[in-house]
């Protein structure tokens, strides 16, 4: 499974990416916005940091906006991939997008039914969001499984990407079910590092070495 951070932070992405483990990189407007830097400058270092695919996403709503912004950040570097909201012009503006050449992540997918229409629209990258399902007392992971259990079952080539990764758990759960991607925070991917039994057990090693010498 690959490990992508979700972040705009320059910083951010240099230190995970020196311990080269990091596959990928998602951003949205949000994080953009704290950046307070011109997008395309972002963009631009990142594609230059991380060498796997880089999402980046579209602010307009209606297909003209989206295709013409689409073209713009696509032009940036040779992997990044058009982050495209799950709307119906989302959708015409997929299917116009594939026939360019031009990947695109679909993203704020919360239901099954909207996966298997991104699928069909030929997204290279469906995003569901299960920290924000978590929120509203669903599962969000029950909806990974559906939508890995549909692309199996009609053999689509759309990857599944966990969005709104919340903690390690979801990360683990993604890689069980046999999700392609899974995309967190820093705060997250730092977590996957840890554990206390670990620290504790290395404390113990150091201190009974220093008495054996």
């Amino acid at each position: 499974m690959k490990l992508f951070l979700d972040t705009a932070s320059v910083q951010e992405i240099r230190d995970a990416a020196a311990m080269g483990l990091v596959d990928g990189v998602t951003t949205n407007p949000s994080l953009v916005a704290k950046e307070q830097k011109p997008f395309n400058e972002i963009l631009k270092e990142i594609c230059s940091i991380i060498k796997g695919d880089v999402s980046a996403e579209v602010t307009a709503i209606d297909v003209d906006g989206m295709l013409k912004q689409g073209r713009e950040l696509a032009k940036v570097a040779d992997n990044v991939i058009v982050k495209v909201p799950l709307i119906k012009e989302g959708l015409v503006a997929v299917q116009k997008f594939k026939s360019e050449g031009i990947r695109c992540n679909v993203t704020l997918c919360f239901s099954p039914s909207q996966a298997l229409l991104a699928a069909k629209a030929g997204a290279y990258i469906i995003s569901p969001f299960v920290g924000r399902l978590d929120d509203i007392s669903e599962d969000g992971m029950n909806l990974i499984q559906q939508i890995l259990q549909i692309y199996n079952n009609y053999g689509f080539e759309t990857q599944v990407l966990v969005a709104s990764c919340r903690h390690p758990l979801h990360i683990v759960d993604s890689a069980m079910m046999g999700a392609h991607i899974a995309t967190m925070p820093f705060k997250v991917y730092d977590q996957l590092i840890k554990h206390p039994l670990t620290d504790i057990g290395l404390q113990k090693f150091l201190e009974d070495w220093k008495k054996a010498k």
